[in-house]
């Protein structure tokens, strides 16, 4: 009896996916652009709302997880790894399950709140795009790459809730927000990608995600390649506007999307869970010599490529 209870208390902690909220670290971007972009007189933070808008943001994607295995139970079934999901090989009972979901929902609002009103509102947003991708009418995964757009939206939003955890005073540049967007979109479709390689049969796949009825891996790849492209154009628009030293880094953003092209080939790859991408050391050490970089071009001027927004310099060559 008492190992039942202790396995049925694992399950519900399971499903809140504590493993996960590594990846709400990219809020960060968002806290560093603000703090290298905006004013500093205009910057107004703490470690504690810091603290209290990470924590939020952690417990709001928790939630999510929380209807997303509940209501894809049926569906998981159908995945080569996620049929093991508690919601979906155990007796979890429903309504601990929403009960769980309105408390890590109420905390996390809560602590938002407490924070300010634009992170508040950045966080129900995510919190809201949680409802509209998982729950019926609208149920946005189920729809060919309206899933993947409406996922995405989150990298977005997690990008407005580091900015606004720096600064309330203003908004973040679009051409950013697009380029976070469309990064995460990149990301989804590889994930996608890399599912439909694994389960190796379009009947299966269409069981698990209507959406596979659709898809094919041309169609993912394609699509990927896509939102690469745009990502990599918006970020450079950025770039240019407000940094132009950063227009250095484009070719190794180009390489990283190329490397995690690759990852996506392995067996089991790590794309399907992001969360597991730590144990490739071979892109760690990539995104830890990008991030360098950034963070260098960011610091250092390079005088040379100011030539090319002056003015002046224009006119002579008209």
């Amino acid at each position: 009896m008492r190992k039942f209870a202790i396995d049925s208390l694992t399950g519900y902690l399971k499903i809140a996916r504590f493993d996960h909220w590594i990846k709400q670290l990219f809020i960060l971007p968002g806290c560093i652009f603000a703090f290298f972009l905006v004013n500093k007189e205009n910057i107004s933070v703490s470690w504690i709302s810091l603290l209290s808008g990470f924590v939020a943001t952690c417990l709001i994607a928790s939630a999510n997880y929380m209807i997303n295995e509940y209501l894809d139970r049926e569906f998981d079934k159908f995945h080569p790894t996620k049929k093991d999901r508690p919601v979906v090989s155990s007796s979890l009972k429903p309504e601990i399950i929403w009960m769980e979901y309105a408390f890590f929902t109420g905390i996390g609002l809560l602590l938002a709140w407490m924070v300010s009103l634009p992170v508040f509102l950045s966080i129900l947003s995510l919190w809201m795009m949680g409802i509209v991708y998982n729950v019926k009418p609208i149920r946005t995964k189920e729809i060919p790459f309206v899933d993947v757009l409406s996922e995405s939206v989150n990298n977005a939003l997690r990008l407005l809730i580091g900015w606004f955890l720096i600064t309330s005073s203003y908004l973040p540049p679009v051409s950013i927000i697009i380029g976070y967007w469309m990064g995460g979109a990149f990301l989804m479709t590889t994930k996608r990608f890399a599912e439909y390689r694994m389960i190796g049969n379009k009947q299966t796949a269409a069981l698990y995600r209507k959406s596979f009825k659709y898809y094919t891996e041309n169609k993912l790849l394609f699509s990927a390649f896509f939102y690469a492209m745009l990502s990599v154009f918006f970020c450079g628009i950025f770039m240019i506007k407000y940094r132009i030293e950063l227009l250095i880094a484009i070719p190794f953003l180009c390489g990283l999307f190329c490397l995690y092209f690759n990852i996506c080939y392995k067996q089991d790859s790590s794309a399907q869970k992001p969360e597991k991408l730590f144990k490739e050391t071979g892109l760690m050490i990539y995104v830890a010599f990008f991030i360098i970089l950034l963070t260098v071009l960011m610091l250092v001027p390079v005088p040379l490529l100011h030539l090319f927004l002056d003015s002046t310099l224009i006119k002579m060559m008209e």
